[in-house]
Parts: structure tokens; sequence; C-alpha cells
């Protein structure tokens, strides 16, 4: 595995692949690798001929106050893992690299952006459509591997490559979970014990939902209140920042429960912000 650092030397080798006829595959990740990293990586190498992992921690995706200076980096054992599942080149970038002190262009998808993260995190899509556009003109994959744990951010990225009509391959990946059901996350690092033995109860709490739609509930507001309930319960630690359940494809919540639906949260326990989903079909 060969590891770059500078932009446009990724991009000088990404074209060399590309006129060899090679098919490139991308996964952008920021860092500190996990089981759910590497599925990603897993499921991509064998849909292409040269694999690409990036690690950024993407500045212009945090807000004031956010923890950026604090998400946890561990450069060497993200190089390990990488090399374990395949990769063939290691993108890491310093900021001053990939943002010119001048920057000043900036990619949107706000009608996909107004609700669930994008409401609790003004900006943030903003700063990963940028950032993923620019990893997208510089490695020019032909597929590129997104986990659904960020179900918001995966239909953003999509809506945004057919918008621009960009022609890379945007393909999910179900979400990794531990074996109690909690969903892999870098920032499953800050939770205390007594906080991590709670946090399964996220998951618990989806799956009643959609046990409770699957048996005729169609009002979203019963199931929201329903939801709200069961985390005061079973999570009082938690601090829940949204409850919804949207159209997966546009990512606005539904008057009533007609067809597939997503429900998504989000809940803050102790310092970390954690994030869910489950996929209803109805």
């Amino acid at each position: 595995m060969h590891t770059i650092t500078d932009p446009q030397e990724l991009q000088r080798q990404c074209l060399a692949w590309r006129s060899q006829g090679l098919t490139i595959g991308l996964v952008p990740t920021m860092g500190y690798l996990h089981e759910g990293h590497m599925a990603l990586m897993r499921h991509a190498r064998p849909r292409c001929d040269k694999l690409v992992v990036s690690i950024f921690v993407n500045p212009s995706q945090f807000g004031p106050g956010e923890d950026l200076d604090k998400y946890p980096r561990d450069h060497e054992g993200d190089s390990a893992k990488s090399a374990a599942c395949g990769a063939d080149l290691l993108f890491l970038p310093a900021s001053e690299a990939m943002y010119a002190t001048d920057h000043a262009t900036w990619i949107d998808v706000p009608e996909l952006g107004r609700h669930l993260c994008g409401a609790s995190r003004p900006g943030h899509f903003r700063g990963v459509c940028t950032v993923v556009a620019k990893l997208f003109m510089l490695a020019m994959p032909h597929l590129a591997v997104f986990g659904r744990k960020d179900w918001q951010q995966m239909a953003i990225i999509r809506r945004m490559t057919r918008d621009l009509n960009i022609p890379v391959e945007i393909i999910g990946h179900e979400i990794v979970r531990e074996a109690d059901g909690l969903a892999l996350s870098s920032r499953n690092a800050y939770l205390e014990p007594e906080e991590r033995a709670a946090a399964p109860a996220i998951r618990r709490g989806l799956v009643k939902l959609a046990e409770m739609l699957h048996k005729g509930e169609r009002d979203p507001k019963v199931a929201k209140r329903f939801l709200h309930d069961e985390f005061a319960t079973a999570l009082p630690m938690g601090k829940v920042d949204y409850i919804e359940l949207v159209d997966p494809e546009n990512i606005t919540p539904v008057s009533a429960v007609t067809g597939p639906v997503l429900a998504a949260v989000a809940v803050r326990i102790g310092r970390a912000r954690l994030i869910d989903n489950i996929l209803i079909e109805v």
C-alpha cells in the first residue's frame, strides 16, 4: 500500500490508473478506523482494480464548539487496517493541502439538508459535499462506498453526484453493529463505561418503533412520541437531538406512513452524539 499526502500526486496516480483502463474504488473516511470502515473497504475491494482510502478530518463540516480538535485520530493504526483490507493507496492530506487560504467555492444540496443532522448542524453538509466533490475530482473513482448509518449524508452525496453528472457510482453499505446492537462509530470512544452499557437502547427503541408500524400504526406523531417515551425510560442519561420519520430519498418528514420510511434518531450521551436509523417497509 502506498501513502500519499499531496492532492496533486493522488490525482496524477489515479489519472495513470484510469489511462490503463483500471477501475478505481474510493472509501472516504475521517479516520480512527473501526470494523464499520473496514467493512466498507472489504465491500469495495472485489468491485475495483485499485482501492483508494482517504483519511481526512474535514474542518469545513464541523461547526463552532464541535469536536474538531478532539476528534480521535490514529494514523498508524488506520494505515495498518487499510492495508489489511487490501487498499492500494492511502490518502492522508493536511487541511492546508485541501483548502487554500482563500478557498471560496462550496457545494450544497440544501433541500435534502433541511432536516435531521442538517437542522442540528448548520453548514455541516455543505462541508461534506464540498470535500467529497474534491475527493471525487482527485481520485476520479468509478465507485465510492458509504455507510448507511449516515443515511442522510449518503442521500445528499447521491443527489449531488446525480445533479452534477459526476461519473461515480454511490454504493451504500448496511450499518455495522456491535453484538449488542450499538452502531459502530468513531465517537463511541467518547462513551464512559456506564454510557456505553446504556447506548444499545437506541437500537432497541428503533426496532420497537418498526414493530409498531408493522402492526399497523401509521401516524408519525404517535410513533415519535412512543420512541421519546421509550428513550426517557430506557436511556434516561440520553438527550434526544431529534427523532424523525422521513422519506428515505428526499429526507423530508412524512405526514403519514404509506410506504417505505426511514426512522432516524440522534441522541447525545455524555460527550458523544450518536446517530442511528432503520428503514421500515410497510
